[in-house]
């Protein structure tokens, strides 16, 4: 049922890209045009780093899928396209590993296809210390992502209905590894108190992981037989937002930001490192492009993307992605209301280079 059901996820997840929305919440995030901010193209450094990672871009292929035949070949065709493009990689979720040792395989292609490349494994919050050192050794991993997914539990008809060991069981593993641990949702959001209580047990990084690209609640509620939980699509806060609500915390109040969930295009990406991410994952593009002409149109469509980030901060007059962070941006539409109700300043943003030259010239 697990390699099934890891089958069923791609096709409900690839169908969702052929009928999304025209639009989200990137859409509400607009550059202001500076007409001579602009700098020459060759002064421009994709490299990134937070809390002790180093990332030659600041894009990656997130955590999606492997335990059956057909996902351990997506997944040897994502490590091929990372291996000859330099981005990082995720596994998607190695808890059915753990169950059947059978399927590890399907994973570790991962690394055997990406040898030097830097790989993170996925776990649910329900895993032990034991367990995220296991997945860890078992591809000799960079870093664990810890995924939270109660949402996605909670639709799910064999999901999971006890979530309040997860606090627990995340510092457990923060304290047990040496390699970084990534706390990252599924799609529905980080919000700023979650963020914070993630920073007191200890994770250096999280993934806001937003609404707004694939949903699990949707693809979770296809498979059962009434449909009856459709009133939990669009659940949550997009990567947006969930930026948005973290602004102007203090260093360490919450880890170090990363961002997916409807990321779309090289513009989206440019969005949410002005917006404060670190780096920014791919999930359903990218899955697209694999499932629809193989590693060959993956790594054509990650290297256009990495040139186009580059040519958008050089536009941008950012040489580095953290730098986009002084750039001037208009909230607008739902995203503005959202700032208004959890009392985020979303005038300030659209003065940002004026207080950058003003500080430091």
């Amino acid at each position: 049922m697990s390699s099934e059901r890891k089958d069923q996820h791609v096709d409900l997840a690839d169908a969702q890209q052929q009928d999304r929305p025209a639009r989200n919440d990137f859409d509400d995030v607009r550059f202001v045009h500076h007409a001579l901010a602009g700098i020459d193209r060759e002064r421009v450094r994709l490299t990134t780093s937070f809390a002790g990672v180093e990332w030659p871009v600041p894009l990656y292929v997130n955590g999606m899928t492997g335990g059956s035949t057909r996902t351990g070949e997506i997944n040897r065709q994502l490590a091929v396209a990372a291996r000859e493009t330099g981005i990082p990689i995720a596994t998607g979720s190695m808890s059915v590993a753990l169950r059947d040792p059978d399927t590890v395989g399907t994973f570790r292609v991962m690394r055997d296809e990406n040898p030097d490349g830097f790989v993170m494994v996925n776990l649910s919050a329900d895993a032990t210390p034991d367990d995220a050192a296991r997945v860890v050794d078992l591809l000799q991993a960079d870093a664990l992502q810890v995924h939270l997914n109660s949402v996605q539990e909670t639709v799910m008809p064999e999901g999971s209905r006890g979530f309040s060991a997860w606090p627990g069981n995340i510092a457990a593993i923060v304290d047990r590894l040496e390699v970084p641990v990534i706390v990252k949702e599924v799609g529905f959001g980080l919000s700023r108190p979650t963020l914070e209580r993630l920073a007191d047990l200890g994770v250096a990084v999280a993934d806001v992981s937003g609404a707004g690209g694939t949903d699990f609640a949707r693809i979770e509620n296809a498979r059962r037989s009434e449909n009856d939980y459709a009133f939990m699509t669009g659940w949550g806060q997009s990567a947006v937002s969930c930026l948005l609500d973290a602004t102007d915390a203090a260093p360490g109040d919450i880890p170090a930001l990363v961002a997916s969930g409807g990321v779309r295009t090289p513009l989206d990406v440019v969005r949410a490192l002005a917006l404060g991410a670190r780096a920014v994952g791919v999930s359903g593009v990218f899955l697209h492009a694999v499932l629809n002409g193989g590693a060959e149109a993956l790594i054509a469509r990650i290297r256009a993307w990495l040139e186009q980030i580059a040519q958008l901060q050089a536009l941008l007059g950012a040489s580095t992605p953290a730098a986009l962070v002084h750039t001037d941006v208009l909230l607008r539409g739902g995203v503005r209301e959202f700032c208004e109700l959890r009392g985020v300043d979303a005038a300030v943003f659209s003065r940002r280079s004026e207080r950058h030259i003003e500080e430091f010239g």
